[in-house]
């Protein structure tokens, strides 16, 4: 199954509060791992998502720019922390707090990465959607080869008034 197999609908589902979704992936993001409650959410059956790409289970909705933020990150080895918004299987759509993490080895070797999800502060989620909704109307405008440095700009210009990154103000929303 692809991203373009599934249909997006206006029905949300909510995390629970005890919930905690977690995920591993390759370097390549092929899922390795998946917990009862990332299987439960994604609509998918563990036989049918290991192996496959973890953008299957990305909303049209998120913008291009932050995913080459968060994959920037964790490619350099650093964790972040990021409201995402995730398509189900059958189209529903749930958003989550994650924090992406790189698993290394003994040496210090990235393996893959591992991802840990919770409910988002609902009070944060109408500001994130419209700053994504802005970053993706920027994207579409300036077309495909221009949409991911055009957005980042978008983000940087709000963030920058704000006077702070990206991840303080993740985490500043989270805890407000």
């Amino acid at each position: 199954m692809s991203l373009r197999d599934i249909v997006p609908t206006d029905k949300e589902i909510v995390m629970r509060e005890d919930d905690f979704i977690v995920s591993k992936t390759d370097l390549k993001g092929r899922i390795t791992y998946g917990n009862k409650t990332f299987i439960e959410f994604s609509g998918f059956e563990e036989k049918d998502i290991l192996g496959i790409q973890h953008n299957v289970i990305r909303h049209p909705d998120m913008p291009r720019a932050v995913f080459k933020m968060l994959w920037s990150s964790i490619q350099e080895g650093r964790e972040i922390f990021a409201y995402v918004k995730n398509i189900c299987k059958d189209g529903s759509f749930y958003w989550v707090i994650a924090n992406i993490t790189p698993s290394v080895d003994e040496k210090g070797q990235v393996l893959g990465y591992y991802s840990v999800r919770r409910k988002p502060h609902a009070r944060a989620i109408p500001v994130i959607s419209a700053l994504y909704r802005r970053m993706l109307d920027e994207e579409r405008r300036v077309g495909s080869r221009d949409a991911i440095a055009a957005s980042t700009r978008l983000m940087d210009d709000f963030l920058n008034e704000k006077g702070m990154g990206y991840e303080q103000f993740v985490l500043t929303l989270q805890s407000a």
